[in-house]
C-alpha cells in the first residue's frame, strides 16, 4: 500500500548514476521531491523525465530537490541521464527494497502479462521528512507541473 500524506517518509541509502551513495537523510531541512518510475529509456518514462528536466529550473528556484528512482542499475541511469540531458539525480534500487518501503512495487498487466513491478508514484517530502503530497496513477507528460504547482502552493 502506498505511503500517505503525512506519514514519515522511509530512510534509504541508493547509489547515482556515479556509484555515489544518496540517503534521504542528506535531503533533512529541504523540500524534496521523489518519483518512482518503471524502467530508464521507455516511452513513458522518458516523457516524464524531460517533463522534469524541462521544470527543473523552476524547482531549484522553489527550493525543491528533484529525484527519481528506478530498479535500472547504475550504468543505465547513467546513459538515460546523458541521452536525455537530465540535471537532477537518478538512483539505483536493483533490489526494489525503497519501492517497497515506499508501497510502489507491487501487480502490474501490461499487454495481458502479469508481473511485478514499479506503479509510477512521485512524493513530495517536507524539511521534516514528512510525506507531503502523493501523486498516484502518474500521467508522465505534464506531470511535473502539477507537481510544480503542488510545491509551490
Amino acid at each position: 500500500m502506498v505511503l500517505s500524506e503525512g506519514a514519515q517518509a522511509p530512510q534509504f541509502s541508493l547509489k547515482d548514476s556515479q556509484g555515489v551513495v544518496h540517503s534521504l537523510a542528506d535531503y533533512e531541512g529541504q523540500t524534496i521531491v521523489v518519483y518512482f518510475y518503471p524502467k530508464d529509456d521507455t516511452p513513458g518514462c522518458t516523457k516524464e523525465a524531460c517533463s522534469f528536466r524541462d521544470s527543473y529550473q523552476d524547482f531549484k528556484d522553489a527550493g525543491v530537490e528533484v529525484i527519481g528512482i528506478s530498479p535500472d542499475n547504475e550504468k543505465s541511469h547513467n546513459k538515460f541521464i546523458n541521452k536525455y540531458e537530465l540535471p537532477f539525480t537518478l538512483l539505483s534500487d536493483p533490489e526494489h527494497e525503497v519501492c517497497e518501503a515506499f508501497g510502489v512495487w507491487g501487480p502490474k498487466k501490461y499487454m495481458g502479462r502479469e508481473y511485478e513491478g514499479v506503479n509510477r508514484t512521485t512524493f513530495v517530502i517536507g524539511p521534516d521528512g514528512k510525506i507531503k503530497r502523493v501523486f498516484e496513477k502518474v500521467k508522465p507528460d505534464d506531470h511535473s507541473q502539477e507537481v510544480l504547482a503542488a510545491v509551490k502552493a
